[in-house]
């Protein structure tokens, strides 16, 4: 149960992986929380980590490879993992490959950008609380406010429209040619691939899901 899970921003990836995790008991792995973990634990990596990021400077595919391969053999993989965010491009696919790290699954959720904007341009969020509405799907009852406190309700920078637009074109930049990749992979019988309408309600595409990953 390798899996990595494709999709533009706001396709809904982080509310699926959730519900992955919860069903198969398998992490997520996101590259950001290993950064951090690997740093706080003092590991050769997250040491030579820790340099580059404090000069301000991107750390390299290869270190990243580094600190998956170190994380994926480490007991709660056991069952599998979900790698959500990672590989972005096609040289941190092909290095993952190198690194003999297997997926069984890849999963895409499909969204027009119209959509996408759509839905994180409509969220609205009170930042004491966390609570989030949407304009159209999770409407306040009364608008522009939080329903508990009555305390006003804002858009997150991620949100406006021109941002969300922006990750959008590096996405298809960048990350989208990571589904030819994986077809090509899966004709190859080296994986699995599926194709996912991620506008369907969130319900039917985590049956969905269950019905493709058994």
């Amino acid at each position: 149960m390798r899996i990595i899970l494709l999709g533009a921003p706001g396709a809904g990836k982080g509310t699926q992986a959730q519900f992955l995790m919860n069903k198969y008991g398998i992490p997520q792995i996101s590259t950001g929380d290993m950064l951090r973990a690997a740093i706080k634990e003092g590991s050769e990596l997250g040491v030579a980590a820790k340099k580059i990021m404090d000069a301000g400077q991107l750390v390299s595919d290869e270190l990243i490879i580094g600190l998956v391969k170190e994380r994926v053999a480490k007991a709660d993989c056991a069952k599998g993992f979900l790698l959500d965010g990672f590989p972005r491009t096609i040289p941190q696919a092909d290095a993952m490959q190198e690194a003999g790290i297997k997926v069984d699954h890849v999963i895409e959720f499909d969204v027009p950008d119209d959509v996408i904007v759509e839905r994180m341009s409509g969220r609205r969020v009170h930042p004491a609380s966390g609570r989030v509405y949407h304009l159209v799907y999770n409407p306040p009852k009364v608008a522009g406010k939080d329903d508990e406190t009555g305390e006003d309700l804002v858009i997150r920078a991620d949100d406006v429209e021109e941002t969300v637009r922006k990750r959008l074109a590096i996405y298809h930049e960048q990350t989208e040619l990571l589904v030819g990749y994986y077809r090509k992979a899966a004709e190859r019988g080296e994986t699995r691939y599926h194709h996912l309408d991620g506008t369907q309600p969130v319900e039917r595409v985590s049956q969905q899901l269950i019905s493709l990953l058994g």
